[in-house]
């Protein structure tokens, strides 16, 4: 093996991939033998959505390149060309850096313009999260893509490997390692409280929910609408609940979805609506509330380890499995509001949560650290399922 320390590139392209990369990217960091390399691109590099590339750089993180890919448009159109600006830049990215290997998660389509720069500059990848299941968003496709395009597979459970295992790709190359995003909870000294109240610059009350409401992709025109319930469910909720919501996402509508979102919060008493919380204030407002709404994977991922109960609204993270905590509801007011009494009759109940134990970060990149070379990786076959059907 070369002296010479291997270059880990990890591309981050909003607050939500950055709060779950933190800690696999310390971990890489603190690794002899690996150095870390660093992309910002898409919301990170946009005022409208917080310039979350100064939270890149409060956690400690250098940004070694910056590519720039958001068009000012939600549209289809302008998404589609968002990712076409994101593949050029992220070719001249590489090239400079010159990674010995590509580290992406999800389903972002900032994401997906990363892994085909990747792709056609055969720089061996590793996808963390493919083989999960979305139905309700265009992300499901963009992911699976990705694992495609990719040579090393990190999955958040078993169930996402065999998914995995059934598009073709070795059972040799995917590991099972957890969800990254429970290390956080279990390493972060989480803030009280009143912090939080000034924070957010709310305090919070008796009773406090975390709102985040995304783009359902898969259908043009759909998210509006559904928010629309959802706004008709909160305003059944007495006055003094205090609401919290984190603002949507770049995804096709996610701009008509935010100024709606910022409107309703400035009319309704107890209400706040900011772009970006970091994930450590995100994180520990999430421990604080009563429940967590909308439609967001932190509620599925995250919250169980709080033992915060998750109202999940309509088919955006339809096919994840989920704790007990997670009550799914239908995009209409009448199975919000249901849903939500039933979440805060449950309360904060101890929950078991399938997505890990707080050490996947550091599976990864022992992993990682294990592989003598990663260049034999990209040449890749399909693998076949054995006769019987069963697992291998």
């Amino acid at each position: 093996m070369s002296s010479t320390p291997r270059k880990i590139c990890f591309v981050t392209g909003s607050r939500a991939d950055f709060g779950l990369l933190i800690w696999p990217m310390r971990a890489i960091r603190q690794t002899p033998g690996l150095t870390l390399q660093l992309v910002a691109t898409g919301m990170h590099l946009s005022p409208e959505f917080g310039n979350t590339i100064d939270n890149i750089r409060e956690e400690g993180f250098d940004v070694d390149e910056h590519v720039e890919t958001l068009l000012s448009s939600d549209t289809g159109v302008g998404i589609a060309k968002s990712v076409g600006l994101g593949v050029i830049g992220f070719a001249d990215a590489f090239t400079r850096l010159q990674p010995d290997l590509v580290v992406v998660l999800g389903d972002r389509f900032e994401t997906f313009a990363a892994a085909q720069a990747a792709m056609f500059m055969r720089l061996p990848m590793a996808h963390l999260f493919g083989g999960d299941v979305t139905e309700g968003a265009v992300d499901e496709s963009i992911r699976h893509a990705i694992s495609k395009m990719s040579h090393l597979h990190f999955t958040s459970n078993q169930d996402s490997t065999q998914r995995l295992i059934q598009l073709g790709e070795h059972p040799s190359r995917i590991h099972t390692i957890g969800s990254v995003g429970i290390d956080a909870i279990k390493h972060l000294d989480l803030m009280g409280r009143d912090d939080i109240g000034h924070a957010i610059g709310m305090p919070l009350g008796d009773r406090n929910a975390l709102v985040t409401f995304h783009p359902v992709t898969v259908e043009a025109g759909r998210s509006v609408a559904e928010l629309g319930e959802l706004f008709a469910a909160l305003s059944t909720l007495d006055p003094a609940f205090r609401l919290v919501f984190t603002l949507a996402n770049a995804d096709a509508e996610g701009r008509a979805l935010n100024g709606r979102i910022e409107a309703f919060a400035a009319g309704r008493p107890n209400s706040i609506a900011v772009a970006s919380l970091g994930q450590l204030r995100y994180l520990s407002l999430m421990s604080q509330v009563d429940v967590v709404i909308g439609n967001s994977s932190s509620g599925i991922l995250e919250a169980p380890s709080f033992d915060v109960p998750t109202v999940d609204i309509g088919d955006r993270q339809k096919g994840r499995e989920r704790a007990a905590s997670v009550f799914h509801a239908a995009p209409e007011r009448g199975a919000i509001a249901s849903a939500i009494a039933q979440a805060l009759q449950r309360g904060h109940q101890a929950t078991v949560n399938p997505y890990g134990d707080g050490e996947s970060s550091r599976r990864f990149s022992d992993i990682i650290a294990g592989i003598p070379d990663f260049r034999p990786l990209l040449k890749k076959g399909f693998y076949e399922l054995p006769a019987n059907g069963a697992r291998p």
